[in-house]
């Protein structure tokens, strides 16, 4: 037991080689790795973002009014066919600010006529669909253009 216990005999060259091996695999693999997580960090930022801009654009579809009446009332409004006619809900190009590079759509359809919404037909419920379009970010940067990516929501809103 005291033999081993005073013994003084050190790392050799190759030990010390092989444990510096080790240790720069392990230092490599971890960098890789924190590559990944601050992407999925970024796309999960970006995601929540735009889930925010199409609630926030839900609630205002929401408060408008759209009531039976006496007097009748329609601020809810529906989309057109056309791009050209007017819209109570138009579509925002890029935001401005804090929001800068994501761009929201409103489609309010009469699930009254037509074939409904989704199967349902009631004269006195539409669909809405709030869209939210952004370019997600890349190992380079931001997407290049023309890829996006989309958040949507869509709800029912009734006459009341």
């Amino acid at each position: 037991m005291r033999r081993f216990a005073n013994a003084e005999e050190g790392l050799t060259l190759v030990e010390v080689m092989i444990a510096a091996a080790i240790v720069t695999v392990g230092l490599a693999g971890i960098s890789g790795a924190l590559e990944v997580a601050a992407h999925g960090v970024q796309e999960g930022r970006q995601l929540s973002t735009a889930a925010f801009l199409a609630n926030e654009r839900l609630e205002q579809v929401r408060a408008a009014r759209w009531e039976a009446g006496p007097p009748a009332a329609d601020a809810l409004g529906v989309s057109p066919t056309s791009s050209a006619a007017p819209t109570t809900f138009p579509d925002e190009g890029e935001l401005a600010g804090a929001y800068a590079g994501y761009a929201r759509t409103v489609r309010i359809v009469d699930c009254g006529g037509g074939g409904g919404c989704a199967g349902v037909v009631a004269a006195d419920l539409r669909q809405v669909i709030v869209t939210v379009s952004y370019r997600p970010m890349t190992a380079a940067g931001v997407a290049p253009p023309g890829i996006v990516k989309t958040a949507a929501l869509v709800t029912y809103v009734v006459q009341r």
